[in-house]
């Protein structure tokens, strides 16, 4: 190009030149990959008799549709849940990184526009002469502004865009279990309390037990072994209440950890075990849905878009790298006249840069990015293999749970029954103290199944609403 017809007029304008620029750049192309979602590895739908409820079709929302104040109805457990939203620190970097990724987004995206300096410079030497000579100039710049025609900043840029997208999926994620482990302890706090009642009224119990059975030891009445059974029921019971207790103590501060603050002294009445209403007719629908409701697998998706964006950089850096550093100001040997009697002046220098010797670095990066994107398909596989067994988990666990607690109910009523019928046997006469006994041990130790199936099909219905994508409602 001809040095006079490069010169511009003295109106010319830098920022005309940059939009002229931006536009040019824009009319590139892109080496970043077509993206085909992987199929989704797993069966096209749940073991038959899994999807709806023991008690019906499950004709109600579905999980990610249910936001969380309607599925928990117990106003205690509600509070806790808000207090953790506002206080759990994993949330919160959640929240954090999420800043942080649309920071790293909009740097970005501004490598795709030119960067518009201002600046003065002055420089002292001597001349040719001898003399010292002083230049003094001002103006506006633009440094290395890279002409995107392959397509490098523009992939670049898409890869923080599916990062950002990525981390906001991750916050969901976080706020989902957070939400279920909240509930969860809360439920294994409530079936401590029941543990512990049952523990408390055996312990009484066996302590009345064995001095009826040491009084008769001591009359000759019982034997040596009646006496031994007694006392070792009754360690029984104070090892039950020793293991609810410190049980107890420790889901207490794992409530406070996931609330982000002690338990509050205000906070409203609850509702025993037996009392939590949860719903059982979630619809599970079908695997297929898990790719859009669980924030878990789009993130895994936006991972590999991202990579697969990644790739395209590194094609691109095969090719040339075209840049243009440009500026235009006014220059002066007097910083007084500098802007009143200046004369302007203008440079435009473009570069280009092609890889020739590389010792395969530009090869190494695209193989690099190429694994990187294998490994994402896989773990996004992964995400949905996960994602399949836990619905399978929790759907089997709905299907079962509900009969194995009502055979469990009949046999605490049957054994309640059978220790009744032998406590009034052995007021007779008609049974001995062993027997007692062996029905005291039977009785307890049905009424704890009976608790931990409970709290199994409530904590169950909460998991259930979790890997359903129930937690988060925009």
């Amino acid at each position: 190009m001809n040095k006079r017809h490069m010169k511009p007029p003295r109106s010319f304008h830098l920022t005309s030149l940059a939009a002229l620029l931006a536009s040019v750049a824009l009319s590139g192309c892109s080496f970043i990959p077509t993206y085909e979602r992987p199929a989704a590895p797993v069966a096209a739908a749940f073991a038959p008799g899994l999807t709806t409820a023991a008690t019906g079709e499950g004709t109600g929302l579905a999980a990610a549709d249910l936001e969380w104040q309607a599925f928990f109805t117990d106003a205690r457990l509600k509070r806790l849940i808000a207090l953790s939203l506002q206080n759990n620190r994993d949330l919160r970097v959640a929240v954090l990184a999420i800043e942080q990724t649309r920071a790293q987004l909009q740097v970005r995206r501004a490598d795709e526009l030119p960067t518009l300096n201002a600046g003065i410079t002055g420089t002292r030497g001597p001349a040719s002469s001898g003399a010292i000579t002083s230049t003094y100039s001002a103006g506006l710049s633009v440094t290395a502004y890279e002409l995107d025609f392959f397509g490098r900043v523009r992939a670049l840029s898409q890869a923080a865009q599916a990062q950002l997208l990525g981390s906001e999926e991750a916050r969901k994620t976080v706020q989902i279990s957070l939400i279920a482990s909240v509930a969860n302890t809360y439920l294994s706090l409530l079936a401590n309390d029941e543990l512990l009642r049952v523990a408390r009224e055996a312990l009484a119990t066996r302590q009345e037990s064995l001095r009826l059975t040491q009084l008769k030891f001591d009359n000759d009445a019982a034997s040596k072994l009646d006496l031994s059974q007694a006392q070792s029921l009754l360690e029984g019971a104070k090892v039950a209440l020793a293991q609810s207790t410190r049980q107890r103590a420790q889901d207490e501060n794992a409530l406070v950890l996931l609330l982000g603050q002690p338990l509050p002294a205000d906070l409203p009445d609850g509702l025993p075990l037996g009392s939590q209403t949860l719903m059982p007719d979630v619809p599970a629908g079908v695997p297929s849905e898990l790719l859009t409701r669980r924030p878990d697998i789009r993130q895994a998706e936006q991972v590999l878009l991202a990579n697969n964006a990644n790739i395209g950089a590194a094609r691109a850096a095969f090719f040339p790298r075209i840049t243009l550093t440009g500026s235009a100001g006014v220059v002066s040997n007097d910083l007084d006249t500098l802007f009143s009697n200046g004369t302007t002046a203008w440079t435009f220098v473009p570069q280009l840069l092609l890889p020739i010797f590389d010792y395969g670095r530009n090869q190494a990066n695209l193989e690099s990015a190429k694994l990187a994107r294998d490994i994402a398909v896989a773990q996004y596989e992964k995400a949905i293999q996960t994602g399949f067994r836990e619905v399978a988990d929790a759907l089997a666990g709905r299907a079962t749970l509900g009969e194995q607690l009502r055979a469990q109910n009949a046999q605490l009523a049957a054994e309640q029954s059978r220790m009744q019928l032998i406590d009034l046997r052995f007021k007779h006469g008609a049974s001995n103290a062993f027997d007692v006994l062996d029905a005291q041990r039977s009785l307890f130790a049905t009424q704890q199944a009976a608790v931990q199936v409970q709290v199994q099909q409530a904590q169950n219905l909460v998991t259930l609403y979790k890997v359903l994508g129930g937690g988060w409602k925009q």
